[in-house]
């Protein structure tokens, strides 16, 4: 067992640091003042750059890396900010990777290339109003008539939503109750029928679009279909994956945060010495520091476990409760470090903060979390509902 990086792997994270620290702060700071998306052409850029698709298979565009290098590469640009990150989110541990492993290869075909090479952004469709936690009480329906799907419904929180240009919409496809009638299916933006409500005012996450999606009488071809009923299970797994990133985004935040707030305290001067020599700030750094490489430590375990295929949902649930906890402590902490900077939207410490606690909500609660761990723990499933 071997806790160091590779050589190729240190070069790919020396890479993507390099990049996103000269090229990008002023960038993330224009997204999180005006609450844009990135750019297409920074997209593009990062296509160009091969930090797009880093673990999707070379036939289709990618690079053929492994989980473990993506997240590498995602904890760089999410140091910057969750906006100029989350491109780098959705194409290597996205949506767009249920396409790639249980798509109808036509549409594999069709839009993983296109998103490894930032000519598409791909995103997530599953809550509903009244479907959050209870992801299986969809009421979004799906009817395959022949060579087509009808598609009806009304989504929630879609990261994405609006700014994408295709959508993976979780939605029930069959009478069967529960899990075994859902399926996925994918969805163009121009499609007749689809359409979106008002951009959401969110507390984080600024330069990540969110709106409602509506879907009515949406027709797509029946290879549009990802997964048929009684593909839920198959959903969740690549879902695993997606938790490792929402894991590696928090984490990002409060690796960056540390980074930043040591610089910080060693600069920073009160009763005539730099603060960093006061004991309590050593011993808030020293548990700050711990819990930052014990997050990294489970999700890289998540992803080496993993191999070429997906985290279980253990690992993956560990990695993403825990990243999501120490990544509001952790933030927080550096708010009260730095004073009146930390809090000062002229810095980006205050950002970290509420996109930490953002992290913790999207993509299944902390609790929830803490469920599929107990649940694998005693190996069996809660009925939440009796």
């Amino acid at each position: 067992m071997d806790f160091r990086l590779t050589e190729d792997q240190q070069q790919l994270q020396e890479a993507a640091r390099r990049f996103a620290r000269e090229r990008l702060p002023d960038i993330a700071e224009h997204l999180e003042a005006a609450n844009e998306a990135p750019s297409r052409e920074l997209v593009k850029e990062f296509a160009e750059l091969g930090f797009l698709g880093i673990n999707v298979p070379q036939e289709y565009g990618g690079l053929g890396l492994g989980n473990l290098e993506a997240l590498i590469v995602l904890e760089e640009f999410g140091q910057i900010s969750s906006a100029v990150a989350f491109p780098i989110f959705e194409s290597c541990v996205g949506p767009v990777r249920a396409i790639e492993r249980f798509g109808d290869p036509q549409l594999a075909a069709e839009i993983v290339p296109a998103v490894c090479q930032g000519e598409k952004l791909v995103a997530v469709s599953m809550s509903e109003p009244a479907a959050g936690t209870a992801l299986t009480d969809l009421k979004t329906r799906a009817e395959v008539q022949g060579d087509q799907v009808v598609i009806n419904g009304t989504k929630r929180w879609c990261s994405g939503g609006g700014h994408a240009d295709g959508y993976v919409v979780y939605c029930r496809m069959s009478e069967d109750a529960g899990a075994r009638g859902i399926g996925a299916v994918y969805v163009e933006k121009d499609t007749p029928g689809l359409s979106f409500g008002s951009a959401e005012n969110l507390m984080g996450f600024r330069g990540i679009p969110s709106s409602d999606v509506f879907l009515d009488n949406v027709t797509v071809p029946a290879h549009h279909v990802i997964v048929p009923a009684g593909g839920f299970r198959k959903l969740m797994e690549a879902f695993d994956l997606e938790r490792c990133g929402n894991a590696t985004m928090a984490l990002a935040q409060a690796s960056g945060a540390l980074e930043d707030v040591t610089a910080y305290v060693q600069e920073r001067e009160q009763f005539g010495k730099p603060i960093v020599d006061f004991q309590a700030v050593q011993l808030r750094l020293a548990e700050m520091k711990m819990q930052v490489e014990s997050a990294r430590l489970l999700i890289y375990r998540a992803a080496a476990n993993a191999e070429e295929g997906l985290p279980s949902i253990l690992d993956s649930s560990l990695a993403k409760c825990y990243a999501n906890e120490i990544a509001r402590n952790v933030t927080g902490h550096a708010v009260q470090l730095m004073g009146g900077y930390g809090y000062s939207k002229e810095y980006p410490m205050e950002r970290r903060l509420r996109d930490a606690w953002g992290w913790g909500i999207a993509g299944g609660a902390i609790d929830i979390q803490k469920v599929n761990i107990a649940s694998a723990m005693v190996g069996r499933r809660f009925d939440q509902r009796r």
